[in-house]
């Protein structure tokens, strides 16, 4: 499938909202309705883990249904051939837990296609934006101190847009985004196993709201984080 969205206005647009949510379900029923539902409830950024059932057919069809609307893209431990799958499916980015190996990154570079390397140690950090990342996913960060260790990887990397991911709740969003994340990537917190199970649309929709919230005000009002 063709990705039509300029590569620029797909990272612009990543940015702008803030939230990654990660769909990571048991059934493709499950993530269908996981991603639809946090499409719907206002949040048009979607990631589908690979480990989902037809991962690929699911990304394929949320790209023929939204069309440019919805941003969609892929997570999985990478490997060339799979990498090359996610994007022949539609994906608009890929990203990652850890950096992957130097071809999968040269590869989706060169497909211009935006990349989210996950990292934890700064060599991680700065080895994934050298190679090209748009930006670097910090996984997991609530291991590492939370907030505090996204503000400690900010002061030697101010130019590095880094992602919060891995413990990112209702009470910490704020603080790692005042501590300079520029998104959050939230999994079971915003799509809880239960409520897909249940195809509770509601509860999902409610979180959304929350977090969405939490965005706005957060760079409305340049909070700082708590204890800085």
């Amino acid at each position: 499938m063709t990705n039509n969205v300029k590569h620029a206005t797909i990272r612009r647009r990543i940015e702008e909202v803030g939230i990654i949510p990660s769909v990571r379900t048991t059934t493709a029923e499950g993530a269908r309705f996981a991603a639809e539902t946090v499409a719907e409830a206002g949040i048009p950024v979607v990631e589908i883990t690979m480990t989902v059932p037809h991962a690929l057919e699911i990304i394929s069809e949320l790209r023929k249904r939204h069309h440019d609307n919805v941003i969609v893209g892929a997570d999985s431990d990478w490997d060339l051939a799979g990498a090359r799958r996610a994007v022949d499916a539609g994906a608009m980015f890929l990203t990652s837990p850890g950096l992957g190996t130097r071809s999968i990154l040269k590869f989706v570079v060169r497909e211009d296609i935006v990349v989210i390397p996950g990292a934890l140690t700064p060599t991680e950090v700065s080895i994934g934006w050298r190679a090209g990342g748009d930006f670097i996913k910090v996984f997991p960060c609530a291991a590492m101190g939370g907030p505090r260790y996204i503000r400690s990887l900010q002061e030697p990397f101010p130019e590095i847009p880094l992602i919060a991911s891995g413990g990112v709740n209702q009470a910490n969003a704020a603080d790692y985004l005042a501590s300079g994340a520029v998104a959050l990537g939230i999994g079971g917190e915003l799509i809880p196993k239960e409520a897909v199970a249940q195809r509770n649309a509601s509860w999902i929709t409610e979180l959304a709201r929350r977090f969405l919230t939490i965005v706005k005000d957060t760079r409305a009002t340049g909070a700082q984080p708590e204890g800085q």
